[in-house]
């Protein structure tokens, strides 16, 4: 991959390029609010941002720390009820989008976020389920972004918290959709500079190739200058934080 741009910057904007205008997006912290909010700010400016916290139509000016970070909430249009947020817009088929992560993912898109070995007594503890079953079930659909090796794609989930049916799963290294029989997930497109060998060496299964494998385009200069100002800002508002809560050590 080109020196200019790093595979984590190419796999954020991928995964913004499949945002369009106008839609309602449930958004998972990290990469995948890496991706939609910077669709918002390029291509997408009337992009429905809602948030676990209940935070509906939120605009960041930085990147949020959680779902509870306050900036979620100070540029929301409404903040409402997390119960209502299931109800009237997930069980309502009003979410056209559900952006998730993952710590692994199996060859037909289910998903692990709660433990890595056995439940009982895990090797890591990860945040768990939180949203994830139900927007993975009822959003209309489902993207997953993450970082691809033979650790994180495997061929048996140590835990289940989601079931699969993603639309596509994004990332550093190319992307992987659905087989329409099997839901099996097939490698449908490559970044510049990236070799089939590369991702089937990062996968803990067979992985499928598509007969007609695309070529995702590089970043362009303005997705990368967004981004990265939007990373910057972000450094900077949370450092700023960190300085505001530690008076005692001579920071104020």
């Amino acid at each position: 991959m080109s020196a200019d741009y790093t595979p984590d910057e190419m796999m954020t904007i991928a995964a913004s390029r499949r945002l369009k205008n106008g839609a309602v997006c449930f958004v998972g912290i990290g990469l995948p609010s890496a991706a939609c909010n910077l669709a918002r700010l390029t291509h997408a400016p009337d992009l429905v941002l809602i948030y676990e916290s209940g935070t509906v139509g939120t605009r960041p000016n930085v990147l949020p720390l959680s779902i509870g970070d306050g900036e979620l909430a100070e540029t929301a249009r409404s903040v409402i009820p997390l119960p209502e947020i299931f109800t009237h817009y997930l069980q309502r088929g009003r979410v056209d989008v559900g952006f998730l992560g993952a710590a692994q993912v199996d060859r037909f898109g289910n998903l692990n976020s709660t433990v890595i070995g056995e439940y009982a007594h895990p090797a890591v503890r990860l945040p768990g389920s939180g949203g994830a079953p139900e927007i993975a079930s009822q959003a209309r659909e489902v993207f997953v972004v993450m970082k691809q090796s033979a650790r994180t794609f495997v061929p048996k989930l140590d835990f289940t918290t989601s079931a699969g049916r993603p639309s596509a799963i994004i990332t550093d290294l190319g992307v992987l959709e659905p087989e329409v029989t099997t839901r099996e997930m097939v490698l449908v497109a490559l970044y510049e500079g990236v070799a089939v060998e590369q991702v089937r060496a990062a996968c803990g299964w067979p992985l499928r190739v598509a007969a007609a494998l695309a070529t995702i385009a590089p970043p362009t200069a303005d997705e990368l200058l967004v981004l990265r100002d939007l990373h910057a800002r972000t450094t900077r508002a949370h450092a700023a934080r960190v300085r505001i809560t530690l008076p005692n050590q001579g920071v104020t």
